[in-house]
C-alpha cells in the first residue's frame, strides 16, 4: 500500500464571506469539488487524492493511481471508513454523498445498480474558521496558488438578474395526485404506515449553479447547505434537517421534520398557519410516529438508557416553509460507530417512511425515474470518529445535461392529495425562485 497521505498547511487571515469566497471557488474550479455549511462552519474541499464507493460492484478505493476491491461489511459504509483510515494520515477529513439508493443495500437486500455512497479525500481543501483561513494541500507546493485562489475569490461572484421559471404549480401534477391516493389505498390495506411520496420538476435553460446556491442561501435558513460537481453530480441545497450527526466522544443526534406549511413573510398568517400545523391531526400523528422510528433506530446502535428526546414538536422556519421539529440524541454503545449511526438512519424517515424496509420497497416500485441524489445525504467524516449528514432535500440537480427540482410530502392513511401536492409546491419554491440563468462561461472540467 502507498503511504498515507499528509497535508501541508497554512494559516492566513481572511475577511472576506466566507460563502460567497467558497461558492466563487466553485465557480472558478476545474476538478470535482464540494462546499459544506454547517452552521457557520464552512468548508471548501477540490481534487480527489483518494476515493471510497459502493457500486454496483461492491466497495472500493482509488488511491495512488490503483483501484482497489474492498471487502464487504456491516453496515456497508464501514468498509469505506475503514479504507479512508489507513490512507488518510492523522488529520483526514472526507467530503462526499450518499444516494438514495444506497437504502437497497441497507433496507431492501439487493444490489445497488449505480453508485450508492462515494466519499473523497481531497487535493485542496479550504477550512472558514472566523477570521482566517486554513489551507491544506497534499502537495506543499499547491498552497502558494491555492493562496492566490482564495484572494481572488474572495471579490465574491457576480449574481446575474433574472430567473428561470419551472413549471412548479403543473408539471406532474395529475400523476402526483394519482400515485399519492395509490399511496393512501396501501396505506389504508395495513401494507405501511407512511411513505413520501415524491415529484420530479425539469428546470428549462442553462442554470449557473454557484449563483444560484448564493441566491437561494441568502433566502433560506437550512440546518446544512451544499454546492457540489462531484461522482457525475452536480448540486446546490439548503438542507432542512441533518439525516444524523456524531461526535468524537460517540453523541448521535438526529432531527426529524414532519408536518409542512408556507411561510411567506407575513408574520399575521404565517403565525395562523403555525397554529395550524398543531391542530392538524394528519400533521401531529405524522411528526409523532417519525419520531417514534427515529427513537427506535437509535435504541439499536445506542447504549441502554442513554436515548433521549431534547425537543418535541417545536416549529422550525426554512425559508418558504415551517415545520414541525424535534430533536433526539444518544450515545453509540459499546463497539458501535459513526457507520452503525449512518446505516441505521438512513434514508431518514422523513424522505422515506414507516416501517421503512416497507416504504424503500414502495417507492422503488412506483417513482420513476429514480430518486439518485434527492433524499440521500451530503456527508463529512473527520479522523476523531466523528461524521456530519445533510438530508439531501430542497435542492436543485444537474446530471447528463439534464437539471431538474424534486420534492415530496409525507403520506399517511388520512392524506388529501390535493394538499399533498401543494405541500411539494411550498417545498419546491424554496428553491424554485432562485433559480439564476448561466450568462458566464463555466469551467470545463479537467
Amino acid at each position: 500500500m502507498h503511504p498515507p497521505l499528509t497535508y501541508a498547511e497554512r494559516r492566513v487571515p481572511f475577511g472576506a464571506d466566507a460563502l460567497e469566497t467558497a461558492a466563487a471557488l466553485c465557480a472558478a474550479s476545474r476538478d470535482p469539488h464540494l462546499l459544506y455549511e454547517r452552521r457557520g462552519s464552512v468548508g471548501w474541499a477540490e481534487g480527489e487524492a483518494a476515493v471510497a464507493g459502493i457500486g454496483p460492484s461492491g466497495p472500493t478505493l482509488r488511491y495512488a493511481g490503483k483501484l482497489r476491491r474492498l471487502a464487504p461489511t456491516t453496515p456497508a459504509p464501514a468498509a469505506l471508513g475503514t479504507a479512508l483510515a489507513a490512507v488518510g494520515g492523522d488529520a483526514w477529513r472526507a467530503y462526499g454523498w450518499a444516494g438514495y439508493e444506497l437504502a437497497a443495500l441497507l433496507h431492501q437486500d439487493r444490489p445497488v445498480t449505480d453508485t450508492a455512497l462515494r466519499l473523497v479525500l481531497p487535493e485542496r481543501e479550504v477550512r472558514f474558521e472566523g477570521d482566517t483561513a486554513l489551507l491544506r494541500a497534499v502537495d506543499p507546493a499547491g498552497l502558494e496558488p491555492l493562496a492566490a485562489r482564495l484572494t481572488a475569490a474572495g471579490a465574491g461572484l457576480p449574481l446575474p438578474a433574472g430567473r428561470l421559471t419551472p413549471d412548479i404549480d403543473r408539471h406532474d401534477a395529475a400523476p402526483y395526485r394519482a400515485l399519492v391516493a395509490e399511496a393512501v389505498r396501501d396505506i389504508r390495506a395495513g401494507l405501511l404506515d407512511k411513505v413520501i411520496v415524491s415529484r420530479h420538476v425539469p428546470v428549462p435553460g442553462r442554470l449557473d449553479l454557484p449563483a444560484t446556491y448564493l441566491t437561494g442561501r441568502r433566502a433560506n435558513d437550512p440546518a446544512r447547505s451544499f454546492l457540489l460537481r462531484l461522482g457525475g453530480w452536480e448540486a446546490a441545497g439548503f438542507s432542512p434537517e441533518i439525516v444524523t450527526t456524531v461526535d468524537a466522544d460517540g453523541l448521535v443526534r438526529a432531527q426529524p421534520l414532519a408536518g409542512t406549511r408556507a411561510l411567506e413573510g407575513h408574520p399575521e398568517r404565517d403565525l395562523a398557519r403555525r397554529a395550524e400545523l398543531y391542530r392538524d391531526a394528519k400533521e401531529v400523528f405524522e411528526h409523532a410516529i417519525s419520531v417514534r422510528l427515529v427513537a427506535t433506530e437509535l435504541d439499536r446502535i445506542c447504549a441502554t438508557g442513554s436515548v433521549r428526546v431534547e425537543d418535541f414538536m417545536s416549529v422550525s422556519e426554512r425559508g418558504s416553509v415551517q415545520h414541525l421539529a424535534s430533536r433526539l440524541a444518544g450515545r453509540l454503545a459499546e463497539g458501535a460507530t459513526r457507520w452503525d449511526a449512518l446505516a441505521a438512519l438512513f434514508p431518514a424517515v422523513t424522505a422515506s417512511g414507516i416501517p421503512k424496509a416497507a416504504a424503500c420497497d414502495w417507492i422503488s416500485r412506483a417513482e420513476r425515474p429514480g430518486r439518485g441524489l434527492y433524499s440521500g445525504a451530503v456527508i463529512t467524516a473527520d479522523a476523531d470518529g466523528s461524521l456530519d449528514a445533510a438530508l439531501v432535500l430542497r435542492s436543485v440537480f444537474r446530471r447528463d445535461g439534464r437539471t431538474w427540482l424534486r420534492a415530496g410530502a409525507g403520506i399517511v392513511a388520512h392524506s388529501d392529495p390535493d394538499r399533498e401536492l401543494e405541500e411539494t409546491r411550498e417545498k419546491l419554491r424554496s428553491i424554485g425562485r432562485h433559480l439564476v440563468p448561466a450568462t458566464r462561461t463555466v469551467p470545463v472540467p479537467a
